[in-house]
């Protein structure tokens, strides 16, 4: 391989940059797996392990491969903060750290003496990234992924959401905060202090169902005959034909004409494409993909 195609070597924007994370579960590791990608030097604290536990984070007790994934790479170690003598460790990590990632109610943080104007005046150059559940005077009430999810209007049926979308989605912002942060201290040379809500996060990702993107008469949301999955012979496939070209290929290679984008709305449309895709199997769907361009995806059930 000549110099001319080697690959581009991974950004580290983060590099020299010195973490310190008293989050647990999966918003604050999660964030944190993504720092250490991004170059950051990464230490974790937990609190003390309880009998018959494997990890002092709720997360590698019910799933360690989980925990294995996110905590890969980066050092943990263990403080009791509600000791004298874990608060000394803790403050010894705090003057060599430059962000601090916490993901506890604001009441709890202000009874470890790790309020905001208590560590600003204390370390002025740390900066904290406080993952929480919901914004302002709303932090300090109870949630989780679902709830969040449910308020925002993302859980329609009794069905579970396929992933914690709200989680993931904090994690990314608790990520670009980071990064907000290290680009103000390096021009400032002083810390800032950001909330990252999930439910903030939840409401993000509802945006595209907030403007109807996603609900049944919208485009994304079924309405449109290109953009839905279907039965075929052997399983499952995933259309996304929805802009005109793709439409037109997918609506070519079932017979239909497809003059205009409102075709594609039409009930006789919906039925004529699933009418096709039902009689081929998941094999000759993906060779039709591939003949035709036709953006779709094979699923056995």
């Amino acid at each position: 391989m000549t110099a001319t195609t080697r690959p581009a070597p991974a950004l580290k924007p983060l590099r020299g940059v010195r973490v310190l994370s008293l989050a647990l579960n999966l918003p604050g590791p999660a964030a944190l797996m993504r720092l250490k990608a991004m170059g950051a030097t990464c230490l974790k604290a937990e609190p003390p392990v309880p009998k018959s536990a494997s990890s002092g984070d709720p997360m590698g007790q019910y799933n360690p491969k989980a925990y294995a994934t996110l905590h890969d790479g980066i050092k943990t170690i263990t403080i009791d903060l509600k000791t004298e003598k874990g608060q000394a460790t803790l403050h010894k990590a705090l003057a060599r750290t430059d962000l601090l990632l916490t993901s506890f109610r604001p009441s709890a943080l202000t009874k470890l003496n790790l309020g905001w104007k208590a560590l600003h005046k204390q370390y002025p150059v740390l900066s904290v990234v406080a993952i929480v559940g919901a914004p302002g005077e709303r932090a300090e009430e109870p949630g989780h992924d679902l709830t969040y999810l449910a308020d925002a209007g993302l859980v329609p049926g009794l069905e579970l959401p396929a992933t914690l979308f709200a989680d993931m989605g904090g994690a990314l912002m608790a990520s670009e905060a980071a990064l907000k942060a290290v680009m103000v201290q390096k021009s400032t040379g002083k810390g800032v202090f950001q909330e990252v809500a999930l439910s903030d996060a939840a409401a993000w990702l509802a945006l595209p169902r907030t403007w109807g993107l996603t609900q049944p008469t919208g485009a994304v949301g079924g309405a449109h005959a290109g953009y839905r999955v279907y039965p075929c012979k052997d399983g499952r496939v995933a259309v996304a034909a929805l802009e005109p070209h793709f439409a037109a290929a997918l609506c070519s290679a079932a017979g239909l004409s497809a003059s205009d984008m409102r075709t594609l709305f039409k009930p006789d449309t919906h039925a004529a494409i699933a009418t096709f895709l039902k009689g081929m199997t998941r094999k000759q769907l993906d060779q039709l993909s591939v003949a035709k361009d036709i953006p779709l995806h094979t699923l056995a059930t």
